[in-house]
């Protein structure tokens, strides 16, 4: 039995793929099966199966270590970096910007709590950092507080990982607390909070159509081009009807009359600007569509040479007589307006005759086989420049020595312009969620494992000799800053609870606390898009000071 003592408890290739392979899987089982009401630690615990496994003398080569650790870290935040790219700018929009500012704030005063601890309690800053990722349960900040550490002192300190993993248990419940005391602080009734988001609900963002008869003296004899114009906001004309009752699909050059019935869509917020064009009427378009063969279908762009086309270089309208209506983009509706770029992925409504529409769909492709197979030429690419912008010495002044992103941060960071930006240069980036998430979960379960048997030497030792006070530091990080902004937020910027729970889920990154908060209403969706608007911001500064605490502190 000397080799299943070797295979187990021995070196080499076989032995780090298994005790690899060993602590995921049962991490990942545990993670599925322990809850309590509803609460898990989910795949952290293959962080803390790895540590048992390498405390009871399951040791990982050290370069095999560093490697796993690193391969998983970059492919973990890249795949973030890609997913949360396209919305990263945008999220600074009207409303969005609030949000990742107090977004912002609650992962500086974290920084700031860990720091005054480090000061008061004498505990070790690289410790202390560890600590700090663990309260807030972020790995990407782990992850670029280890590798800073090891690029400065060229030796890796299992300490921070330790700390890591005594504050994340109660860092998970630490967050939902929070959500728990400011309910009870304000006194917070969810059907009074329901009440007020389905009274607002009017003015948010949504893209509706509307039928209108023409009475504008000002419209008669003008371009639908012009329409724009004359209104000051965006309208596409989708169909028109006659006085003479002729239907037709408008292009930007037909010229629109009194008396002449259309159909607009537009986002509802401009809709009293519509009824200066006309009055609302009842038209039944459906018994046209049976005379013309119109058809209203949905068609998926699959076509790479797409990617990135606005949608008036196309020109459907003019060669196809068809138009796009609305655009459909990571379960967000967008107003197919003439600058929008489309991207691979993108499902588009389309209105006209069924052998037209049929035409059209070959030319956006409309074949969903071609998006299974994620792009893995660009995958690596990016990787590369990553990697490269991750090593690159930057001088700042104050600092003994150069500062370098990192892998984390300049894997993220260049996922994320490509993601923003390839499109407009005809880069191909999509993937399917299903690949992305593979590729998401691949990453974190290799560096969670690589971390773990790094650390599990040492941490029973740490563990008995003090480290549990550790776990009482988390609970401060977590809170703290959480109620101080929450309260902020509730009492001064009148943030409905809603919106107040995805605000502090995102700005920790912590999908349990996601799941809550959307658990706590049917009727709105506030919470879920308030975690989406701080996510890319708040992601990317957890990896960004995971390494200057490192930096400016060690």
């Amino acid at each position: 039995m000397d080799w299943l003592n070797n295979l187990i408890f021995g070196t080499g290739i076989a032995h780090s793929i298994l005790v690899l392979s060993l602590a995921i899987a049962v991490g990942i089982f545990l993670g599925a099966k322990l809850k309590f009401k509803g609460i898990t630690l989910g795949i952290t615990w293959i962080l803390f199966c790895a540590i048992a496994c390498s405390h009871f003398g399951m040791r990982l080569d050290p370069l095999v270590e560093s490697f796993a650790k690193d391969l998983g870290l970059i492919l973990f935040v890249y795949s973030i970096g890609l997913q949360v790219g396209p919305s990263f700018f945008s999220s600074f929009g009207k409303g969005g910007l609030s949000l990742n500012i107090l977004a912002a704030c609650i992962v500086v005063l974290g920084c700031v709590t860990a720091y005054v601890i480090h000061l008061v309690s004498g505990v070790d800053i690289a410790t202390m950092t560890g600590v700090l990722f663990g309260a807030v349960t972020n790995t990407p900040g782990l992850g670029a507080a280890e590798q800073t550490f090891q690029d400065i002192t060229g030796v890796a300190n299992p300490a921070i990982a330790s700390g890591y993993a005594m504050a994340y248990p109660l860092g998970v419940v630490g967050i939902l607390f929070s959500l728990l005391l400011l309910r009870w602080f304000f006194r917070i009734r969810l059907d009074k909070e329901e009440e007020q988001v389905k009274a607002e609900k009017g003015e948010e963002q949504q893209i509706a159509h509307y039928d209108l008869t023409l009475t504008n003296p000002q419209v008669d004899g003008i371009r639908v081009r012009d329409l724009t114009l004359l209104t000051h906001v965006t309208l596409v004309v989708s169909r028109l009807l006659d006085a003479e009752g002729n239907e037709s699909m408008p292009d930007a050059d037909t010229i629109l009359h009194v008396g002449d019935k259309v159909r607009f869509v537009g986002d509802v917020k401009n809709e009293r600007t519509m009824l200066l064009l006309g009055e609302k009427t009842e038209v039944k378009w459906e018994e046209k569509e049976k005379d013309l063969h119109l058809v209203n279908r949905h068609i998926v762009v699959t076509k790479p040479k797409m990617n990135g086309k606005r949608i008036s270089d196309l020109k459907v309208r003019e060669a196809y007589q068809i138009t796009i209506t609305r655009v459909r983009r990571a379960g967000i509706e967008l107003l197919a307006t003439p600058e929008l770029r489309l991207q691979l992925g993108d499902r588009l409504t389309v209105v006209g005759e069924a052998k037209a529409v049929d035409k059209v769909a070959t030319v956006f492709g409309n074949s969903t086989k071609k998006l299974d197979a994620p792009n893995l030429a660009s995958l690596f690419f990016g990787i590369v420049l990553g990697v490269a912008l991750g090593s690159l010495p930057i001088a700042l002044p104050g600092l003994s020595q150069p500062f370098k992103l990192g892998l984390a941060g300049g894997s993220l960071i260049v996922a994320i312009l490509i993601g923003a930006f390839g499109p407009k240069y005809h880069i191909v980036t999509y993937t399917t969620s299903s690949a992305n998430l593979m590729i998401r979960e691949i990453g974190i379960a290799l560096f969670l494992a690589a971390v773990g048997f790094g650390a599990g030497e040492s941490f029973i030792p740490t563990l008995l000799g003090g480290g549990y006070v550790w776990i009482g530091y988390g609970v401060i990080i977590t809170l703290l800053p959480l109620l101080l902004i929450g309260v902020v937020a509730r009492k001064w910027l009148k943030l409905d609870y809603f919106t107040l729970m995805g605000l502090i889920a995102g700005s920790t990154t912590d999908p349990p606390a996601l799941a809550y908060a959307t658990s706590q209403s049917s009727l709105n969706d506030r919470a879920a898009v308030a975690y989406s608007t701080v996510y890319p911001l708040t992601m990317f500064l957890r990896v960004l000071t995971g390494q200057l605490m490192i930096l400016l502190f060690l």
